[in-house]
Order: structure tokens, then sequence, then C-alpha cells
């Protein structure tokens, strides 16, 4: 069973909901789609009914764009564990520091959840094809998941990506398209391309599923802590779904009563101070972490190396270089005072450090 509804703009700007079985990607008035779901009968739901499900993000398929009859396009992501970092967190002052290891998703990365969500209403949609532009995981995500269902997939690419990435891509059966200039670049030519008849476009917030994937890193939070939020979550930020799938999660949550309505957590954006392309819909980050009373924190490059360094020398975990750059930006909220030394804090490992190996000195 699901409670799933219906879409809804994400500004709101007035527009009538959407039909949730039918095909949107954007509002009428080019902003985001969410997904909505009648939370009411949803407090109807036990938590304790999550006993013995499977380990996966779908475990808590009845707030997830999931109807009756059909089953997820999965590889087994989500459940990652919640590990105590209590070496990394003594050398920061903190006690109670945890690390969420996103790496062990499907192929290494949170990316894998909001894949797992999209393919999966692309699919039960009617598409062919799945579409988007990438520079690194969300492709190399997107390529497997539609293996798994049975589609195709046309990744397009700057020819700058890193080739362990194209490589990936091609390995699920992806068709990759290698484009002149930056990702805005290839963001423009899916889009050109995302036009065609059973093709399905899966770009970050482009379309209202990834978020619903990425939220379920929320859910687990929350059993994973006994049903209560920590004082902070840092998390890299690229696309910015992840942090708007959180603040989803924590609206939810409070809302069928299986966490208690308090204070959230505070959340931290991390960026490395490197070239990035405009986020779409980056209003939403940026609404989620006002909102949160958190902070957006931008940190030298070099940093990324040295965070994930520390990450695997100290707790055996292997850490991508964006989440290098989120443990820099712990350090900062510790130095300046935002973070005491008596919070609980919980920082995402968004991936893991085999592809990006090569960044090592």
């Amino acid at each position: 069973m699901s409670w799933f509804t219906h879409l809804e703009c994400s500004v709101p700007c007035g527009a009538p909901p959407l039909d949730s079985r039918q095909r949107h990607h954007l509002c009428v008035c080019g902003a985001p789609l969410l997904a909505r779901y009648d939370l009411a009968e949803a407090r109807l739901w036990p938590r304790e009914s999550l006993s013995g499900r499977e380990p996966d993000m779908w475990r808590y398929s009845e707030l997830l764009p999931l109807f009756e009859g059909e089953e997820p396009v999965a590889l087994g992501e989500g459940f990652t564990p919640l590990v105590h970092a209590r070496r990394l967190g003594a050398s920061l002052g903190l006690d109670r520091f945890y690390i969420k290891d996103e790496s062990l998703n499907p192929t290494q990365s949170f990316t894998a959840r909001g894949q797992s969500a999209a393919v999966t209403r692309a699919k039960y949609l009617g598409a062919t094809t799945i579409v988007l532009p990438s520079a690194g995981s969300g492709g190399t995500a997107a390529a497997a998941y539609a293996a798994a269902a049975g589609l195709a997939c046309d990744v397009f690419m700057p020819k700058a990506t890193v080739h362990v990435y194209m490589d990936e891509c091609r390995l699920y059966g992806a068709r990759v398209h290698l484009v002149d200039g930056d990702l805005a670049d290839a963001e423009a030519q899916a889009a050109l391309h995302a036009r065609q008849p059973g093709w399905y476009d899966v770009s970050a917030m482009r379309e209202p599923y990834r978020i619903e994937g990425k939220k379920t890193m929320g859910y687990e939070l929350a059993e994973q802590m006994a049903w209560r939020w920590p004082d902070w979550i840092v998390c890299s930020t690229g696309g910015g779904s992840s942090i708007v799938g959180l603040w989803k999660a924590f609206e939810e949550l409070e809302a069928i009563g299986w966490v208690k309505p308090h204070r959230r957590p505070r959340i931290a954006a991390v960026r490395a101070d490197t070239r990035a392309p405009k986020v779409f819909g980056e209003f939403l980050v940026e609404r989620a972490i006002r909102e949160s009373g958190g902070t957006a924190q931008t940190v030298p490059a070099p940093s990324m190396v040295e965070g994930m360094l520390q990450i695997g020398k100290q707790e055996g975990i292997s850490a991508a270089p964006a989440s290098g750059a989120a443990l820099e930006g712990v350090r900062r909220l510790v130095a300046g005072g935002a973070i005491g030394p008596k919070d609980t804090v919980v920082l995402f490992n968004t991936g893991g450090a085999l592809k990006s190996l090569d960044v090592l000195p």
C-alpha cells in the first residue's frame, strides 16, 4: 500500500495538483515538482511494521512513489551503516560524531537511491530510454538502474569528465555522448534529446522522484538513531536533491508521528571552492538550510583530499573527495563554536574513494 497521491509545485505557484499516475517533470511555472502523500492516513502506519522488512530503502514503500502491484527497480540500495566515528570524533572534540556511509550503495554512491526511485517511475510511466547529463556518479547510477529495468540509457558527459565514469556507464550498456564544454552544455544537449518519444529525463531536480529516493537517508537516520534527530547533519552538495530530500523526510516523519516534533537537525551543506555550474532548483536547497537554522560552507579544494585521507586513516571508511570537504566543514563549524562538544553530528559520506584514487598524493 502506498499513500502517494499527487505532485505539487515546490514554490507553490497556485497551479493545481498533478496526477501522480501521469508523466510530469516540472510545474507549468518551471519550478521543480514534489511528490505528496496522504500523511493523515499514513499516521495509521505503525513504525513497528518495519520489523522483519528487507534492509533497503524500499522498506519505507508506503511513503515512496510506488503503486500497488508495482515492483521497484532495486539493486539493494539503502540502509547503509551509521558508524560511530570515535577516533575521528575525538580529533574534532566531539563524543557523538557519526558517519552515514553511503559508499556501500550500489555503484558506490548515494545517487543509487535517487536513480532507483526515478527509474522505477520512468519504467511504469512507459519510458523506453533514460537520459541525463552527468560528470560523475549520477550517470553511472542511472546507467545501472536503466539496465536493471531493461531500459536504454543515454548519458551526456563533458569531454573533460574523468574516464572511469564514462567507462562505468558503458559497462552497464549506456550510450555515452561526449559534449564540448561544461556540464551546462551537457545539460542542454540532454534536454534537447529528452524531447523524443519514450525518452525520460532523470536530471537532478528536473523530475520529482530522485528527491524521493534521497529522502530515505533521513528515514534511515531516524530509525538508526531510535527515532530522534541529531543536532547537525553535514553533507556535501552537488545537485542539491539530498538536502531537499532530507528536509522532506523530517517533515513527513514528524507529520505521521514517528518522530516527535522538536528542533530538527541543522543542515550544513558544504562545497569545495572549485568552479561549478548553477544548480537548478537551488532555492529549495537554500530554503531547507535556512529553515533548519543551518549554514552553507565553502572550503578550499585541497581540504577535500586531506579530509578523505583522515576519514580513511582514522575510521577505515572509503570516502570520496566531496566527503573530505564535508569533514573540513565540520572542523570549521567546531572551531567557530556553531557545533558544540556535546552535539550529535552526522556526516554523510556520499560516495566511495575508488573512482578518485588518482587525486591522492
